[in-house]
């Protein structure tokens, strides 16, 4: 049976959709003024496999990951580059897609805009002025009372004295209680007419908290399965999100909560705001994207994952050893996973304990040891398919393994296909110097030889 560790109770539970079968699941997506970093990739890349897991396990998914595109930052930098709010935000959204894609993340079933969804938010936010909740501030803001909601806290696990406001929960404009946040932003004169929304309170335009509880709640129900996103949202963004749309539903939000864990350089966060981050477009200039979707997988989602240079070319190394067992056997194709086999079992127990890709992942490696070993078929279609349910292992071994960041050009590859069949020649006259010269030069250009049984293989080192 699937566990997760529920950020909610902070233990492992076990899961139990809502109903039987069926899981609506609802992460936090990207807001689109900037490209995607790292620790973006790590979340697209982390509930992309546990949706994969959980439609391999037989559960009929619907996965709703939002956009925001509407934000104090998109206003910012679409005022900077002197162009709309959308031009910007569907530049930013095409380029989000495409690293997206070449990570092999899989599109949600849906992924909403909040720009489309400001009617929900205007709805929900009567829903809370109807119960006691909102107020309107000094500055014409509409902002939630947190003190009024008895369960603030509760995901975070601080008592509302001993919370302080977040890095993005405003603490001016006349609201009630510094921890109180804003729901609705009055318009201010210097803005676009873009971000400007008739409203029972006037023009303005939606907090940013509001737009998840809205969303999820039009697609997925007031009540769903499971909620995630990375650690940073915790509090104060899920906090919110839970007094939101509790306090509108009047009923319970979300049964389990996930939270990857941070991506780091330096023992520090990766994030645009501290500037250490490195975005996906310019890692894939250097990584293959295969490669950077197994740097992340190999970890544990919940654990730090710490960015380098030397991890990312470790992770290289490991994957061509799963496409090079692959490349040593006869083509296979993936099989149907047989879930009583002992390395499947093995597998879906590893998964089944909150995901755990990091084990998982090892049994990959021993199927590899088992097909180097025995030359199996059996064994090598059986690797295919379970590094398929992860997402990985879906190339061609030869392609994967002779690719750079772009396979060869017709150029290198004759010059490379040429100082191999110098060092063949090489060897056949004994001129083992010359030979061992030849696979030198060409490790040094990066490109590593394996005499197999039938013949010299190259691939990238």
């Amino acid at each position: 049976m699937l566990k997760i560790h529920n950020s909610l109770s902070r233990k492992k539970e076990q899961f139990t959709p809502i109903e039987p079968g069926k899981v609506r699941m609802y992460v936090c997506g990207m807001t689109v003024y900037d490209y995607c970093h790292l620790g973006h990739a790590r979340v697209m890349v982390v509930f992309d496999m546990v949706a994969r897991w959980l439609r391999a396990s037989s559960y009929d998914v619907t996965y709703v990951r939002n956009i925001t595109d509407i934000d104090d930052k998109i206003i910012k930098r679409a005022g900077e580059n002197g162009e709309s709010i959308r031009a910007l935000t569907d530049r930013f959204i095409a380029a989000m897609h495409d690293d997206a894609d070449a990570l092999g993340v899989l599109r949600p079933d849906h992924e909403p805009r909040a720009t489309e969804f400001v009617e929900s938010m205007q709805k929900l936010i009567g829903n809370l002025v109807d119960n006691g909740l909102a107020y309107k501030a000094a500055n014409e803001d509409m902002c939630y009372a947190v003190r009024k909601f008895e369960g603030y806290g509760k995901l975070s696990g601080k008592s509302v004295d001993e919370l302080r406001a977040g890095e993005r929960v405003e603490v001016a404009g006349g609201k009630h209680d510094p921890l109180d946040f804003v729901l609705w932003k009055h318009a201010r004169p210097e803005e676009p007419g873009e971000v400007k929304w008739a409203s029972p309170w006037g023009l303005g335009r939606p907090g940013w908290h509001i737009e998840c509880s809205a969303m999820s709640s039009e697609l997925l129900g007031d009540h769903f399965d499971i909620h995630g996103g990375g650690a940073d949202l915790q509090f104060p963004h899920h906090e919110n999100e839970i007094a939101q749309s509790e306090g509108a539903h009047q009923c319970s939000f979300v049964n389990y909560w996930m939270h990857n864990g941070f991506v780091r350089v330096d023992d520090e966060k990766m994030s645009k705001s501290l500037g250490n981050f490195f975005t996906i477009r310019d890692v894939l200039k250097e990584y293959a994207p295969e490669v950077v979707r197994f740097f992340i997988l190999r970890a544990h989602y919940r654990s730090p994952l710490n960015y380098s240079d030397a991890h990312l070319v470790d992770a290289r190394h490991a994957l061509s050893r799963l496409y090079t067992a692959l490349r040593n056997v006869p083509p296979v194709v993936a099989a149907e996973v047989d879930w009583s086999a002992p390395m499947a079992t093995r597998f879906k127990l590893a998964m089944d304990d909150d995901f755990n890709t990091a084990e998982a992942v090892a049994v990959l490696f021993d199927l590899t040891n088992e097909v180097n070993r025995d030359q199996s078929v059996q064994a090598a279609a059986q690797l295919k398919a379970l590094g398929q349910v992860l997402g990985l292992l879906e190339q061609d071994p030869q392609a994967f393994l002779q690719g750079g960041i772009e396979a060869a050009g017709d150029e290198e590859t004759a010059s490379i296909e040429a100082r191999i069949a110098a060092r063949i020649e090489a060897k056949k006259a004994r001129n083992f110097a010359e030979a061992d010269r030849l696979r030198a030069e060409l490790l040094a250009d990066g490109i590593a030889l394996e005499d197999t049984p039938q013949g010299t293989v190259w691939r990238r080192a």
